[in-house]
């Protein structure tokens, strides 16, 4: 038997697991203040790291502890690996004790802690003590430490690694010298996968170590994880079109031709370059996923063109056709498709039939992208209220024809055949006073305005008093909103060009108008129920009540042409 066969592989993860800090990628702040406070003597009690999956808690735990135990005393710089160290590193030294706080939680555990820390180390001069996910120890557990964290023997260090920085009580945070170890660059990433695959004799692009890096979004152990499939999905080749094969997303290319399709409102050519992608083996949520990266990257550019120079991870076709898009598109679109992107990212995972709830996806975004947005909405409506009001007299050659089916059903007094056509009437001029007679027809002004909420308000809290030309006198009702006299000053203002003056007195007034409306009904209620045949009824139909009172319906009027129509305007 081969000696090769005889040796199990060792995954990349593990076999190019850092043993200086000088192998550590992408923690300098944190191996520059350990560096100082080795030289210095200033070395803590205990160590707290934190930071996501992946990015070197557990290895700089083990890294410090072999700085601690290295034979020529403590010290950053550690050119050969000896026993011991080698021990270490490979977590089976015996005064260097690893546990994991997931399966230790309780206060037993820390208990047998606190009384080993007594008895000194057997083979090296500090023991050591690593706890991993520390957050997952129980309260009880965390305060069973409390006193030996804070004095420790000389002879003891404890390292706490975790993931939930938030959930380690403040008193344990409070005892030990906190490292946030950072997500790696993208870039960064690339380059250290690069430098692994020719240690490892494997022929890999750059493309495809950038797919890779970015996949592993900030984690080292990830992306190397990755690497080791995508060595064995090409056979020791590293190809672009294998990762995206292996990952399944799509070409970097596709991706910036979907979003061109759905940013021109090209609803049919995006649903067909999903549909394409979809069938290539291309996962409907991690295209969406790659279309919002693509949308966030535009916006970026839009906001800060010098990010394409500094950011390495993009490929020169992101970075051209990223400049291109954040020239013509704007913040307030690109926003847009954003939420968009993301409420159907969550509509996509939960729907039965991912494929369809993401062509919905790409549809919506289409269709909207023809669509102002708010600022653009805003300026065309203030555009409309600056234009000039057209005459009241209107050629007849410039009446609209209009469809005498609706008026045919429109309610208006038996003794007049006349209709006024729509819009004929013009808006008067600030210099011009607007008649508003009484409390009711200031509430009919309000609803032809459409503004229903203040109708409403007006209808409930508001007790008139007088009403006279730009002054208006009210009380309110308990419950009423404390703006309402500002909102209707504001208002008649800003649709009539004139100052009302809206005074609120403490008492009096007339009742309100749903008051008065429900006291009509409840008049109208009792005069049905007086009436002998509704008498006759209710007797006829034991259990059976009134519920409401109606207006009996107007009669049909005749219908009316559109020649009728003209000759009334002659």
């Amino acid at each position: 038997m081969s000696t090769q066969s005889q040796t199990p592989y060792r995954v990349l993860a593990r076999k190019y697991r850092p043993k200086t800090f000088a192998d550590l990628i992408g923690q300098d702040v944190m191996v520059r203040v350990l560096t100082n406070a080795f030289a210095t003597g200033r070395i803590a009690q205990a160590y707290m790291l934190t930071g996501v999956r992946g990015v070197g808690k557990t290895t700089t735990a083990r890294l410090i502890a072999r700085a601690l135990n290295y034979p020529s005393g403590p010290t950053m710089e550690m050119p050969e690996v000896t026993p011991q160290c080698e021990a270490i590193l490979e977590s089976r030294h015996i005064d260097v004790i690893e546990m994991d706080a997931a399966s230790n939680t309780g206060v037993d555990n820390m208990r047998e802690i606190v009384d080993s820390v007594r008895y000194a180390p057997v083979e090296v001069r500090t023991k050591v003590y690593i706890i991993d996910e520390v957050h997952m120890l129980s309260k009880s557990a965390f305060n069973a430490l409390l006193k030996t964290l804070e004095e420790p023997p000389p002879h003891v260090k404890f390292i706490f690694a975790t993931t939930e920085i938030r959930k380690v009580p403040v008193t344990i945070l409070s005892r030990c010298q906190r490292f946030d170890l950072k997500r790696l660059d993208a870039g960064l990433l690339a380059e250290h996968y690069g430098k692994i695959c020719r240690l490892e004799n494997v022929e890999a692009d750059e493309e495809s170590l950038r797919l890779i890096a970015r996949a592993a979004e900030g984690s080292v152990r990830d992306g190397l994880s990755l690497l080791d499939q995508a060595i064995a999905f090409g056979d020791s080749k590293v190809r672009s079109e294998d990762v995206l094969s292996m990952l399944g997303v799509a070409d970097r290319t596709r991706v910036i031709d979907l979003f061109e399709a759905v940013m021109a409102g090209d609803a049919a050519k995006a649903v067909a370059e999903m549909a394409l992608q979809y069938e290539g083996g291309g996962d409907p949520q991690t295209i969406l996923g790659d279309l919002a990266d693509f949308t966030h990257w535009v916006t970026r550019l839009r906001v800060s063109p010098s990010t394409a120079e500094r950011d390495s991870s993009r490929t020169a076709l992101e970075k051209s056709k990223g400049k291109e898009f954040a020239e013509k598109l704007s913040i307030p679109h690109l926003a847009r498709a954003w939420q968009m992107l993301l409420k159907g990212l969550g509509e996509t995972a939960n729907a039965p039939r991912p494929e369809q709830a993401a062509e919905m996806v790409l549809i919506r975004l289409a269709h909207a992208a023809n669509l102002p947005s708010g600022d653009e909405l805003a300026k065309l409506v203030s555009e409309i209220k600056q234009t000039p009001a057209p005459s009241a007299v209107t050629p007849k050659r410039d009446l609209p024809r209009l469809d005498p089916a609706p008026l045919a059903t429109a309610a208006r007094p038996a003794t007049s055949l006349a209709v006024k056509p729509a819009q004929t009437t013009p808006t008067p001029p600030p210099d011009q006073p607007v008649a508003i007679a009484n409390f009711e027809g200031l509430v009919a002004f309000v609803a032809e305005k459409r503004d229903i909420k203040l109708k409403t308000e007006l209808e409930r809290f508001v007790r008139p008093i007088s009403i006279a030309p730009g002054k208006i006198e009210i009380a309110l009702e308990n419950g009423a909103p404390s703006n309402l006299p500002g909102e209707l000053s504001r208002k008649l203002e800003m649709w009539t060009g004139q100052r009302f003056m809206v005074t609120v007195a403490r008492s009096g007034g007339e009742a309100t108008i749903s008051s008065r409306r429900k006291a009509e009904a409840d008049s109208a209620m009792r005069e049905a129920l007086q009436r002998e045949d509704v008498k006759t009824y209710l007797k006829a139909f034991p259990g059976a009540e009134v519920t409401k009172v109606r207006e009996p319906e107007a009669p049909a009027l005749p219908e009316i042409t559109q020649d009728e129509i003209d000759e009334e305007y002659r």
